[in-house]
């Protein structure tokens, strides 16, 4: 038997071991032949297992569209997904927080794998209200999250003798690298002044890292985080002071901040769009092109170049927002 231990530092208060790999005889009994069963805890990290597994894996997703995972709570009908499954895939770094003692009870009895736990250390965001963690958001940098997907792969190519995870993880990096292009061609014309991007919750920040951009968020790392109305109010002055033409909410997160941001500017004489809402914590709609990792990311580069001054097609990357 071959295992290896993660650890799983979610938003919980406690560190969880995961097995990243798990002897045959610990995962559930299948019919000969049955495609093998792949939870993911997001829609992020099922599109990883979907694009690398293709028809030869049912994957399912444990969230679904506009949950927020900062705060999600697994049922018992939750449990007993994961309990089936023969593989469970999670983002890792504290995303879901609150599934510590589910994925705890999974990785007892089949592989548990948190992908973005294999980035290393300086390649990940710190944040001075989490000292012992990270900024758990990456799949907002395609760059990072192209090698987020080699673990998925390592895992799904182990549970099914003969499947060769290879092709499918190829693709995937390189829609990664496509959007990576992309999002430098579509942003680099905005003006320094209006390179700020500011956020309903700061999910954002290996995305500005990346590509350029100062972002500002009203809440923190986590959802659960209360905007203070001094947190607002200096926004307000930001904004007013770099004469930001948008602010952004976001597709899982409630917009009362945002318009909050909008008032306060308006007040003190500035008029601010509220750009089209990001998708930050989830993706779009199951079986539209939102509802893929690329179109998530898609949609975001194209709403923020243009309204922020860059340059993207009204319909993105592939003609089809």
């Amino acid at each position: 038997m071959n295992e290896k231990l993660n650890t799983y530092r979610g938003i919980g208060r406690r560190a969880l071991p995961l097995l990243a790999l798990a002897a045959p005889a610990a995962l559930p009994a299948r019919a000969q032949g049955a495609r093998p069963l792949v939870v993911a805890t997001t829609a992020m990290v099922a599109d990883i297992a979907r694009s690398i597994g293709g028809a030869a894996f049912t994957v399912e997703t444990l969230m679904g569209e506009g949950v927020d995972p900062h705060l999600f709570r697994p049922t018992r009908a939750d449990l007993a997904r994961l309990l089936r499954a023969d593989l469970v895939l999670a983002s890792g770094l504290r995303l879901e927080g609150r599934m510590t003692e589910v994925l705890e009870r999974a990785a007892a009895t089949r592989p548990v794998v948190a992908v973005a736990e294999a980035l290393p250390r300086d390649d990940l965001r710190r944040h001075p209200d989490y000292p012992d963690a990270a900024d758990p958001h990456v799949w907002m940098d395609p760059v990072l999250w192209a090698r987020c997907a080699a673990p998925a792969a390592a895992a799904m190519a182990a549970l099914r003798p003969g499947f060769d995870a290879a092709p499918g993880l190829a693709r995937f990096q390189a829609a990664c690298a496509g959007l990576a292009d992309y999002a430098r061609q579509a942003l680099a014309p905005i003006p320094p002044e209006s390179r700020l991007l500011v956020t309903a919750h700061d999910a954002f920040a290996y995305f500005g890292a990346r590509f350029g951009l100062e972002v500002a968020s009203i809440q923190g790392l986590s959802t659960e985080a209360e905007a203070s109305l001094a947190r607002i109010e200096a926004l307000v002055a930001q904004i007013v002071s770099r004469r930001v033409a948008a602010v952004f909410p976001e597709a899982s997160v409630p917009d009362r901040a945002v318009r909050a941001l909008l008032e306060g500017a308006g007040a003190r004489g500035q008029r601010v769009a509220l750009g089209g809402a990001l998708f930050s914590d989830s993706m779009g709609p199951p079986g539209s092109w939102r509802g893929t990792y690329e179109g998530m990311l898609d949609h975001n580069i194209t709403t923020i170049a243009r309204a922020l001054g860059g340059t993207a097609p009204e319909r993105g990357l592939r003609g089809r927002l």
